[in-house]
């Protein structure tokens, strides 16, 4: 049995990376096929009578875990300098507004047609409401580089927003001038516990000598994080302000503390991080969807009293992200179709407390809400060239013009190279043909 769980896992996961090594081809997002192959793997489970214990448990930890390492994998990636502040403005309005409105838009509508408490109907809606990084950030390697980064920075600042919504509207019953006292507070105590462990984990991944540094450093992010949160901390924002000051080691080396750290080293020390961040978030966000597909049912797939719901949250989502993005002058296509629901969706929902919850959110609307929204991202990448094709084109046109203006522009050039090319192919130019010496 134990061979036998060994050689799954192994061959799932290396479908799991031909899917994703794929995706340049086929522009199908990886994870619609990792939630297919763990469907269908449950189908062959309960085809062959096969008894697996209840691997639900397994979500969370698996969940938690990933967005951990994918948040900290997109803040290792982003540049921080003076040049890219007018996009993190952007990418964080862009984030934030979309964010706030649908998720109050929803609950009013839920309490509205339910007749639910709209405190619990927005704790609700805020799932439904927040991108995947998880899910975006790999589907856009095709962009442009300035498309690229503005869909990390507004993935990952959606987590961590969404995040922090979430988990203050969880634990205040009333909202008012204390609570938000509270979350004021808490937020300057991350601030200043992010701002403590990022010099700390730096001192060690600049002087640890063991064979083995990168694997503590990983842990010693996640208990902070987890210790953060048991504290009702805004978690998430030390894993960003950690991510974002090793991975922008250049513009930071003017300040003193800086001093202490052998900087050339520690720049090639973070380039191995960051290797071994990528590798880690790939096996974590896998085994997530693996898991999550293998856990579906039929049944809440074609779930159509929801449907009709999924289908108007889609819609509703990708026309207050069109709004969002005439109102930011950022291009339309193909940042208008980059907006799915995954990870952080199952995640969030996961967390809702039974006495929270409202009948019209439930397993089968969560499902269908994050296929559905991948599927329009899928069809949108794949309608249109990639921005990498698009510019190679434009760039071998205006190569080909270039060269036929140059031809155009200097006539007198052109004759003169023919003249040459004609001197230098007859052998004895001074002599007419018929005429002996």
């Amino acid at each position: 049995m134990t061979t036998t769980i060994i050689i799954t896992l192994c061959t799932l996961l290396l479908i799991a990376y031909l899917f994703d090594y794929s995706f340049k081809k086929t522009k199908i997002p990886s994870v619609i096929l990792l939630l297919l192959l763990g469907y269908l793997v449950r189908r062959g489970t309960m085809l062959f009578e096969l008894n697996l214990p209840d691997l639900s448990t397994i979500l969370p930890i698996l969940g938690t875990t990933g967005l951990i390492l994918i948040v900290l994998e997109g803040s290792l990636e982003l540049e921080l300098n003076k040049s890219k502040f007018t996009l993190i403005r952007k990418s964080f309005f862009g984030a934030l507004g979309p964010l706030l409105a649908l998720s109050f838009l929803l609950a009013y509508i839920f309490e509205q047609y339910g007749g639910y408490t709209f405190r619990d109907s927005l704790i609700n809606a805020i799932p439904l409401c927040v991108i995947s990084s998880a899910i975006a950030i790999p589907s856009v390697r095709n962009l442009s580089t300035s498309n690229k980064e503005f869909v990390i920075y507004e993935s990952s600042l959606s987590d961590i927003l969404g995040v922090v919504f979430f988990n203050f509207m969880l634990r205040n019953e009333t909202v008012g001038l204390n609570s938000f006292g509270m979350f004021g507070l808490q937020l300057l105590i991350i601030c200043i516990i992010s701002f403590v462990a990022t010099i700390g984990l730096s001192f060690l991944l600049s002087k640890l000598e063991h064979h083995i540094k990168f694997v503590p450093i990983i842990l010693l992010t996640i208990l902070i994080y987890a210790i953060s949160y048991v504290y009702h901390l805004p978690a998430l924002i030390f894993i960003l302000i950690f991510g974002l000051s090793i991975g922008n080691l250049n513009e930071l080396h003017n300040l003193k503390f800086f001093d202490v750290f052998r900087t050339d080293i520690l720049n090639k020390e973070v380039q191995k991080f960051k290797e071994l961040t990528i590798e880690a978030t790939f096996l974590i966000r896998s085994l997530f969807f693996l898991l999550f597909g293998y856990l579906l049912e039929t049944s809440e797939i074609l779930n159509t009293s929801t449907l009709i719901w999924a289908v108007g949250i889609v819609v509703l989502t990708f026309s207050l992200r069109a709004l969002q993005l005439y109102l930011s002058k950022l291009p339309m296509k193909p940042l208008l179709f980059v907006a799915p629901r995954g990870l952080i969706t199952v995640l969030l929902f996961l967390y809702i407390s039974p006495e929270n919850m409202i009948g019209l959110v439930n397993k089968s609307l969560i499902i269908q809400v994050i296929v559905l929204s991948v599927l329009v991202m899928m069809f949108g990448v794949m309608l249109g060239k990639s921005e990498k094709e698009l510019q190679e084109e434009k760039q071998a046109a205006s190569d080909e013009e270039s060269e036929g203006t140059a031809a155009t522009e200097n006539p007198v050039e052109q004759t003169n190279l023919e003249e040459s090319s004609d001197q230098e192919q007859d052998p004895l130019p001074g002599i007419q043909p018929g005429i002996s010496g």
